[in-house]
C-alpha cells in the first residue's frame, strides 16, 4: 500500500512485536478520528448561530463551509509535501498544533463581531484537520493486512462519526439557546466551546510528540525496489481519478446534507422546530454514520467493498427522493436516516482508490484529500439553490452525487491505468 514498514531505533524494543505496536497505534489513532470529527459537525452548528446573528442568506452562510473544505484543496499538496519529508507521526503533531491556533482565533473573531475573521478562524483550523487527514489516512491504511485495509480504515472512521454525533448534542443547544438572547451574549457563546478544543487540540500535540509509534516509510524515505517502478503518477490511475471525483461528491452531499438540517427540521411542513432543538437531531444524522461504520466494517470482511459502497448510494437516493416528496416525520427521519447510508461511503471510496499505488500512494492520497474540496463548493451551490427554490428541492444536489458513488462503487473502482484504457 505505502510501501515497507520500518522501526526507528528508539523502537527496537518493540520492534520484535509489531502487531502490538499496529494495535497501540491504531487506538493512538483513534483519538485523532474523533476530534475531527466532533470539530467538523461544529460547522452545522455555526451556520444556523452565524446566519442569524449577521442575517445572512443561505449562500451567504454556506461560506463557512466553503471556506472550511476550502482549505482542504489549498493545503492538501503542501501536507503530502509536508509528510514526506517529516513523516506521518510529526506531520499529525503539527496539524495538531494548526488546528489549536485556529480555535484559538475564534475568541477575537467573537469579541470583534466581524464575520470574516470567523471565516478566517475556520480556514486555519481546517488546515490543521488537512494535515492530519493527509497523515493518518494512510497511516491506518498500512497497519495491518492490505486485504482488510477498507474494513480497518472503517472502523476508526467509526470513531470520527462519534464525534461527530456527540458534538452537536452536547455543544449544540449551548450555542444555538443564545440566539435568544443579547446581540453581545450570542457573539461570545462560541468562545467557551473552541477555548476548551484549543487546549484539547494542544494537549494531543504533546502527546504524539512523545508517542513511541511505528515509522512507516514515505516516498521520500523508501529505498527504490528492484521490482517496483519509480516513474509515472498516481493521476494515471483510472480508479484514482474516478475515486477522486467521489471524495469530491461524496463530502459534498454529507456536508451540504448536514449544514441544512437545522433549517429543514425548523421549516413549519417538516418539524417546525426552534434552533436549540434541531441542533440535537444533527446527533441522528451522524449517530448513524457512527453505527453503519461498525457495521459495514464487519460486513465487509464478507461482502465486496465496492457493491457495499453502491448499495448504500442507491439507498442515500431512495431516502432523499422521499425527502423532497414528503413532509412532516416522514421527510424528517428520510433525511437523517441518510447518515446511516453515508456511513461507509468515504473511507471505502479512500481505499479503493489508493489500492495498488505502491510507491503513488502518498501522491494518490493528497489527490484524494484535495478532492475534499467538494465540501466547499457543492452546499455553496446547494445554499445559492435553496435561496431560490427551497431547502427540500435543493437536496437534488446531493441525489445527482449519490447516483455517481453507486456507479464508482460498481463499476468505476476496479484498477485500471488510464493509458490501458485508451
Amino acid at each position: 500500500m505505502a510501501g515497507p514498514i520500518s522501526y526507528s531505533s528508539s523502537d527496537q524494543d518493540n520492534a520484535s512485536n509489531p502487531q502490538q505496536n499496529f494495535r497501540f497505534a491504531l487506538i493512538s489513532l483513534t483519538s485523532l478520528f474523533f476530534i475531527w470529527g466532533f470539530i467538523t459537525s461544529l460547522n452545522d452548528i455555526l451556520i444556523p448561530y452565524l446566519k442569524a446573528m449577521f442575517e445572512l442568506n443561505f449562500a451567504q452562510a454556506m461560506l463557512i463551509q466553503f471556506c472550511f473544505f476550502g482549505a482542504y484543496f489549498i493545503v492538501s499538496v503542501p501536507a503530502g509535501s509536508l509528510v514526506k519529508k517529516v513523516g506521518y507521526q510529526k506531520g499529525i503533531v503539527s496539524g495538531l498544533f494548526l488546528a489549536c491556533l485556529g480555535c484559538l482565533m475564534f475568541y477575537p473573531a467573537a469579541s470583534l463581531k466581524i464575520y470574516p475573521i470567523f471565516l478566517a478562524a475556520l480556514f486555519v483550523l481546517a488546515s490543521g484537520i488537512t494535515i492530519l487527514q493527509v497523515a493518518a489516512n494512510p497511516f491506518v491504511s498500512v497497519l495491518g493486512k492490505p486485504k482488510t485495509a477498507s474494513s480497518r480504515l472503517t472502523m476508526t472512521q467509526a470513531f470520527n462519526s462519534l464525534g461527530t454525533t456527540v458534538a452537536p448534542i452536547w455543544v449544540g443547544p449551548i450555542i444555538l439557546a443564545s440566539l435568544a438572547v443579547s446581540a453581545g451574549e450570542k457573539a461570545t457563546a462560541v468562545q467557551i466551546p473552541y477555548l476548551i478544543l484549543a487546549a484539547s487540540l494542544l494537549l494531543m500535540g504533546v502527546i504524539f510528540a512523545f508517542l513511541k509509534l511505528p515509522v512507516i516509510a514515505t516516498n521520500e524515505q523508501q529505498e527504490p525496489q528492484a521490482n517496483s517502478p519509480t516513474t509515472g503518477s498516481a493521476w494515471q490511475h483510472r480508479h484514482l481519478v474516478l475515486g477522486a471525483i467521489g471524495v469530491f461528491v461524496y463530502v459534498g452531499a454529507e456536508v451540504g446534507i448536514g449544514s441544512f438540517i437545522v433549517n429543514f427540521l425548523g421549516m413549519q411542513e417538516i418539524a417546525g422546530m426552534e434552533e436549540a432543538e434541531a441542533s440535537r437531531y444533527i446527533g441522528f444524522y451522524f449517530g448513524g454514520a457512527m453505527v453503519g461504520r461498525f457495521i459495514g466494517a464487519a460486513v465487509m470482511q464478507k461482502i465486496a467493498a465496492g457493491k457495499v459502497l453502491a448499495f448504500n448510494a442507491v439507498s442515500a437516493v431512495i431516502l432523499l427522493l422521499i425527502a423532497m416528496t414528503t413532509s412532516g416525520a416522514v421527510a424528517m427521519w428520510a433525511v437523517l436516516l441518510i447518515g446511516l447510508a453515508n456511513s461507509i461511503m468515504f473511507p471505502t471510496i479512500f481505499t479503493l482508490a489508493i489500492a495498488g499505488l505502491k510507491q503513488h500512494t502518498s501522491q494518490g492520497s493528497g489527490v484524494l484529500c484535495l478532492a475534499i474540496v467538494g465540501g466547499a463548493v457543492l452546499p455553496l451551490l446547494q445554499g445559492l439553490l435553496a435561496d431560490q427554490v427551497g431547502i427540500q428541492w435543493s437536496f437534488i444536489i446531493p441525489v445527482f452525487c449519490f447516483v455517481f458513488i453507486a456507479y464508482y462503487g460498481l463499476l468505476g473502482s476496479q484498477p485500471k491505468a488510464v493509458e490501458d484504457a485508451q
